[in-house]
């Protein structure tokens, strides 16, 4: 296995990795490096870009699946074992009510709602989500007063529209109200595609997301609630003396699943965000775009059955090791020392000696004061043409703001660069 550790896609006042950088690492990935890990620092700008468009990996790209959009990610390294078409937006349909769900847990996380605390079918959540509209319904009883915790199972297990427009109601007072809530949650989670147009999924132009920011969606509610999160794997649940039956085929199967939903609008076609555990290894996946509930299933299985078994864990950086730096402005010193919060780890195809791609990533130079722990930039490691990971860095150590010619001396140099960029720029 190899490491191109790269220069960093910035903003204005990029900033390349400096030389030598990466040789000062120790620990694990000192050992790493003594059994074949190899670095080397890359200084050209699109140097990096186009080594990896020839390094994809053999194993990786030769999986395939029938949905137009996928991705399987390790759900304790973070790493993208596979993508297609990850990044680009579709309808999400009843999958949306994972963000539902999510605003529920929060709240209740919160204390601001309670398991026990009722709401009311309103006649709009009866008429528009209740059996008579043709969609999934949990068939709540217009009027009548429902727990949360009802709800919660109503939602996730039955896919109840009904029971999701009177979660929206309760919450935010009517459905354009709280999907303004899941938007103002989905940009504090860092879902900066996704937008929400309504609690349940019906289609909406102004309702789209993608592939990855669900995944890391799911990957937060996994993480963040976990006692909360064992509603989606229950596997049937009974309201109004109507039992019905998960509708994620999933949890149906030998495979570890446990979670999460499915979707299906004519726009979307079939879609479902998943996950299973096997061997202590949870595996989180996002597929959509599939053309019948069949083929969902069937590729769903297939793509995580493909990754429990197909890849291995690699241990980059030690806990507390020095991965990089990054370059300041008119601090007491030039640049700051960046560490990850814990171990950077990675899954890699068994077997495989192919070459990973890293590269740190911020918008530089970073204006001094500098608290310790700031999260200042990111590590992005990339397996052929797939961003293996996303990782943030933080500041190993404090950084004051520097004497006068310090800054002066940064200013100046800023200013040159700026000016070589404008000028490059122009030809």
């Amino acid at each position: 296995m190899r490491i191109d550790f790269g220069d960093a896609a910035m903003q204005k006042g990029a900033v390349l990795p400096k030389p030598g950088q990466v040789a000062q690492s120790n620990g694990q990935g000192a050992s790493l490096l003594q059994a074949s890990l190899r670095f080397s620092c890359v200084f050209r700008v699109g140097l990096v870009m186009a080594a990896l468009a020839s390094a994809a990996p053999v194993w990786a790209q030769a999986f395939q699946t029938l949905a137009p959009y996928a991705i399987l990610m390790d759900a304790d390294t973070r790493t993208v074992l596979f993508e297609k078409a990850a990044d680009d937006l579709v309808s999400p349909a009843s999958t949306a009510k994972l963000m539902t769900a999510e605003i529920i847990f929060h709240e209740i996380a919160e204390g601001r709602l309670k398991l026990a605390d009722e709401f009311t079918i309103s006649k709009n959540a009866w008429h528009e989500g209740g059996a008579r509209a043709g969609g999934s319904s949990m068939f709540a009883l217009v009027d009548s007063r429902v727990s949360i915790e009802n709800l919660i199972q109503g939602l996730v297990v039955q896919s109840g529209n009904d029971a999701a427009i009177a979660l929206a109601e309760g919450i935010a007072g009517s459905e354009g109200a709280f999907a303004t809530l899941m938007n103002r949650r989905a940009s504090e989670l860092g879902m900066a595609k996704s937008t929400f147009a309504n609690p349940w999924g019906k289609a909406d132009p102004a309702q789209k997301v993608t592939a990855r920011e669900m995944v890391m969606l799911a990957d937060h509610v996994i993480r963040t609630y976990p006692e909360l999160y064992k509603y989606f794997g229950e596997k049937e649940f009974t309201w109004n003396k109507i039992k019905q039956q998960n509708r994620n085929p999933l949890l149906f199967m030998d495979i570890g699943a446990d979670g999460l939903k499915t979707g299906n609008v004519e726009d979307s076609g079939f879609g479902l965000i998943g996950s299973a555990v096997q061997n202590g290894q949870r595996l989180i996946l996002v597929v959509n775009g599939l053309k019948s509930a069949k083929d969902r299933a069937e590729e769903a299985r297939k793509i995580l059955q493909w990754g429990f078994r197909a890849f291995e864990p690699k241990t980059l950086f030690a806990a507390g090791e020095i991965i990089g730096s990054a370059r300041l402005y008119g601090g007491a010193q030039a640049e700051v020392d960046l560490q990850a919060e814990g171990a950077v780890k990675v899954l890699i195809p068994r077997g495989s000696g192919e070459r990973l791609s890293a590269r740190i990533v911020y918008t530089g130079p970073i204006a001094a004061p500098v608290a310790q722990g700031a999260k200042i930039a990111r590590l992005q490691v990339l397996r052929g043409t797939v961003q293996a990971l996303d990782v943030p860095l933080k500041a190993a150590t404090g950084v004051e703001v520097g004497p006068l010619p310090r800054r002066a001396y940064d200013a100046a140099v800023e200013l040159a660069t700026d000016l070589i960029r404008r000028n490059f720029g122009k030809k």
